[in-house]
């Protein structure tokens, strides 16, 4: 069957392109073989041209081994310093004789023909030569004696010591040039890029020519932090607002705040808005691994900074140079990042101190700080940048789902309420990843299934639904999801439980559960115990239904550990160790512990008391509950995820009615009915997840 090409409307018909072959590229020229040519040559031309081309010889030897067996095609002679040179050519056929076969294989391996000269010999001056050759030769007719020519003034430039010095002077520095260029990054390297522009600041400058396009538009939940620096923006473009009330702008403020709340956004939110030069730098860009490199960068930075003035230095991380100094020194050793921090704190409120420079700097661990670098005068602010509540959440959904195509059920208020103890950073990988599970199953807009989706995977890692798990294996963890169920259910101060799942996810993560919490600051000893009880339903549960335990509930172990020692050596929640509390933020008795050994055993008493007391109390709740126990497992190992209404037809009405952050924020103030107040499914709590790992993993 023939098959035709089709045509297009126009019924032109389809013209092949010749497939034309791309003419390679020459390769580009390396100016490195320029330099390995120059340097093989210099060592090379030498050897090769050089005054010692043949062997020496004494002339004892030249008279007993070449002369008297006429193998001498002739001799010449010239002046080499202060002694006579006579290079001695062997007839090319006595070269043949096994004793010339050392110089013919020299002269092969150096590429050199064998003309000669092969041999070589000095004497004191000509007539001493000629004396000599007369003597060696009285016996033999003169048409056989050996001819001999003298060459006045045949001396090899390249042989001479003055020469050959001026030639390693010159070789040497090139090379050391060489690596001083490769060691700088180039000539194109920009300021500090030369060895000798290594004390530089590394700053970057954004000014007139280099805008940053954030604004204060694109920072959002965070209302309070925009609102102290948005007076010192303020401060920079209406100066006399404040000081014509003799006010003083802080020089200085500290953002300070967990990881991905938005500290460099603000900053970056600042440069774009105050049209003043703005240099941006990290704290380790002043760590070098030579000695003073760091404080040099900090005078340039603020010399810089200077003759731009007004201006706002930004310093990211800056607890890369701010730590406390005199913390974990070694005795006698050169501290670098202290005098990198001592020349710091000069500059920044010093005697010679100037005016017109602010310093914004961010950082999450403010704790680790050096005390002279908080005080007023340097960071008259300190800016906290919480992880944004539930307005706070709201509004970054907003910016994030700008660029988003989205179906019409996305609710950003819900989406807010449903992630709890997400900051900015995680929330902008929840709508990217919503977009691309939408793009997955190449819908057409991204739907509010799409964002728990992504919401689950953000918290609970990729749905590994190829994972080969026993059916042993699996019934063991259905009966531990659900013990942390029934525990949760039937408890009055725990987050209700919103779902569970034995769906292996992430890294050997067999089983969670999920809980949407109330948004509070404050937590009641109740309220802990009861957590624990809900951590120790996994493992309780193990043990009752199989009469041994496993290594699944390790992260249980963990938090509910965590909180016996918090409940005992932080929060006096414990009557025999009393209101004390032993807790250290800082570090500072990381050897010497501020109790003594009896204290110390009798905390650890107490914690177990407590532990075991837990135990006691979720095997009497498990026990009591041990039919709807065997319900939930038994529905877990038939559909794998439950939701609240599952556990609501198989357990009823939870016992304990309150309302939750979500009911709250999404339905208003009206008051709950039993068809008003299920929570959403697939709702996420990071923070009370409990994700369990099989092995310890």
């Amino acid at each position: 069957m023939e098959i035709k090409d089709k045509k297009t409307d126009s019924q032109k018909p389809l013209r092949r392109v010749p497939n034309k072959k791309s003419t390679p590229k020459p390769p580009k020229f390396n100016l490195m073989w320029l330099y390995a040519i120059l340097i093989i040559g210099l060592f090379v031309i030498p050897t090769i041209w050089g005054g010692s081309t043949g062997k020496q010889i004494d002339f004892q030897t030249f008279s007993n081994t070449m002369l008297k067996a006429h193998d001498v095609d002739h001799i010449t002679a010239y002046k080499e310093g202060d002694l006579v040179k006579a290079d001695v050519y062997i007839k090319k056929d006595s070269l043949s004789k096994p004793k010339y076969a050392d110089v013919n294989k020299q002269q092969r391996s150096f590429a050199m023909s064998n003309d000669g000269p092969q041999y070589y010999f000095t004497d004191a001056s000509y007539e001493s030569l000629k004396q000599s050759l007369t003597a060696a030769e009285k016996d033999l007719p003169d048409a056989e004696k050996t001819p001999i020519k003298y060459e006045q003034g045949k001396e090899n430039l390249l042989s001479n010591w003055l020469v050959q010095c001026i030639i390693m002077a010159v070789l040497l520095v090139g090379v050391w040039l060489f690596i001083m260029r490769r060691m700088s990054g180039g000539a194109g390297g920009g300021p500090g890029g030369q060895i000798f522009n290594i004390g530089k600041s590394k700053a970057t400058l954004f000014d007139k020519e280099a805008q940053v396009t954030v604004t204060f538009n694109d920072v959002a939940g965070l209302e309070e932090a925009k609102q102290e620096v948005m007076e010192i923006v303020d401060f920079l473009k209406n100066p006399k607002k404040y000081t014509n009330l003799g006010g003083k702008i802080p020089k200085g403020a500290l953002l300070v705040g967990s990881p991905g709340t938005g500290k460099t956004l603000l900053a970056k939110a600042v440069a774009g808005e105050a049209h003043v030069p703005f240099f941006s730098l990290s704290g380790s860009d002043f760590v070098e691994m030579f000695v003073g490199v760091g404080a040099s960068r900090v005078r340039d930075l603020f010399k810089q900074a200077k003759d731009k003035a007004p201006c706002i230095i930004f310093i990211d991380e800056i607890d890369a140079i701010g730590r406390a100094r005199g913390k974990n020194n070694i005795v006698g050793g050169n501290d670098e990042r202290e005098n990198t921090l001592n020349q710091l704190l000069v500059e920044m409120d010093g005697f010679g101190t100037d005016s017109g420079i602010i310093i914004l700097a961010a950082t999450n661990r403010p704790d680790v700080l050096d005390s002279a670098l908080l005080r007023p005068g340097r960071f008259d602010r300190q800016i906290s940048i919480d992880k944004p509540d539930l307005n706070g959440r709201e509004q970054i959904f907003k910016v994030h789902l700008k660029p988003l195509k989205l179906a019409a059920d996305v609710d950003a208020k819900k989406l807010s309420a449903q992630t709890p103890g997400f900051a900015g950073a995680e929330i902008a990988n929840v709508c990217n990843e919503a977009a691309l599970i939408a793009a997955r199953q190449n819908k057409e807009a991204v739907d509010m299934q799409d964002f728990q989706d992504a919401i689950d995977r953000v918290i609970g890692g990729l749905e590994k639904k190829n994972t080969l798990i026993s059916p042993e294996e699996k019934r063991v963890v259905a009966y531990h999801e659900a013990g942390h169920a029934i525990a949760g259910w039937f408890l009055e101060h725990t987050d209700p439980l919103v779902k569970v799942s034995i769906v292996p996810r992430g890294v050997a993560a067999l089983g969670y559960a999920q809980y949407l919490p109330n948004e509070r600051f404050l937590v009641a000893k109740e309220e802990l115990m009861d957590d624990m009880i809900l951590s120790m339903g996994g493992r309780v549960a193990e043990d009752i239904v199989f009469g041994k335990i496993t290594t699944g509930a390790l992260s249980d172990l963990e938090r509910i550990t965590r909180l016996a020692y918090g409940m005992v050596k932080i929060y006096g929640m414990n009557e025999k160790v009393g209101n004390l509390s032993f807790y250290d933020p800082h570090g500072e008795n990381q050897f010497n512990k501020p109790y003594s050994d009896t204290t110390a055993e009798l905390i650890d008493s107490e914690v177990r008391k407590l532990v075991d007391v837990i135990y006691s109390k979720t095997k009497d709740l498990l026990t009591q509950h041990r039919e709807g126990l065997e319900k939930v497992a038994a529905k877990l190992l038939e559909k794998e995820v439950l939701f609240q209404a599952d556990l609501e037809e198989l357990l009823g009405k939870r016992p304990f009615e309150h309302r939750t952050a979500y009911d709250k924020f999404v339905n208003g103030d009206n008051t709950l009915t039993p068809d008003n107040n299920a929570i959403p499914e697939s709702v996420i709590n990071p923070e009370a997840s409990n994700i369990e790992t099989p092995e310890g993993k």
